[in-house]
């Protein structure tokens, strides 16, 4: 007997290598069961348009069986059809018409505007927002938090403040689409070198994943803050020009 187990001993590998063995496993099957179930659960949910569709023209009644992804690849030729019907100019008019009765609508009215402002400014590729990882002092001094930048404040915020600032959405963590907006002065922000798809990888993993550091200079993004403007002198301290003598 105590051959026996003198000789499993030394065939078994020691615990420290059993962890380690258990910790790769787990680092090839985690992330893969993640991706696996996200996507599950994107195609199941774009799989609800075809509920949109005639029962008697749905895969499941022309085949007898249902195809997944149907729905998405159902979902993506109805946005490119809509695109090319919306770019000429008989579907800019019937954009503008539908529009127009939409815009008579007292509730619908807001939540429309509301949402094609937002989608213009996200899809927009003049648009600076969520193109920029922001480092701000929030909630206190001395407490950093990573924001992205939405929008460079115009308007009444901008003059009853006083000074150039910015909006910043600083997100929650592990879920990022919820979180605050602030106005931070553009002198109390820092800009990260890191992109927007690694700034959300930082704030979904808890810090646990960071971008690489120091990054080399043909992969940094470029700058989209223009610096401060300098402050105008007060209208004591400005002289005027001297007039030519005769």
């Amino acid at each position: 007997m105590n051959n026996l187990r003198e000789r499993l001993g030394r065939r078994l590998p020691p615990p420290s290598s059993l962890r380690r063995y258990l910790i790769a496993g787990l680092l090839v099957w985690v992330p893969l069961g993640v991706t696996l179930l996200v996507i599950k659960l994107v195609v199941g949910l774009v799989d609800q348009t075809l509920l949109l569709v005639p029962p008697a023209l749905r895969p499941d009644a022309l085949f007898g069986f249902n195809i997944p992804g149907f729905g998405l690849l159902l979902s993506v030729v109805v946005v490119l059809a809509t695109g090319v019907a919306v770019a000429n100019f008989m579907g800019k008019r019937m954009v503008a018409m539908w529009e127009s009765v939409l815009d008579r609508i007292p509730l619908v009215r807001s939540i429309y505007k509301a949402a094609k402002q937002v989608a213009e400014t996200m899809l927009s590729d003049t648009g600076k927002s969520f193109r920029k990882v922001l480092l701000v002092e929030y909630p206190r001094k001395g407490v950093y938090s990573i924001g992205f930048l939405t929008s460079e404040t115009e308007g009444e915020v901008q003059e009853r403040t006083g000074e150039e600032v910015v909006t910043v959405f600083v997100p929650t963590t592990p879920n990022p689409t919820s979180g605050f907006i602030i106005m931070v002065p553009r002198r109390d922000v820092t800009e990260l070198e890191m992109t927007v798809d690694e700034g959300f990888r930082m704030i979904v993993s808890l810090g646990v994943v960071s971008p690489p550091w120091p990054r080399r200079p043909e992969d940094a993004p470029a700058p989209t803050l223009p610096p401060p403007a300098r402050p105008m002198p007060p209208a004591a301290e400005r002289r005027e020009p001297a007039e030519p003598s005769s």
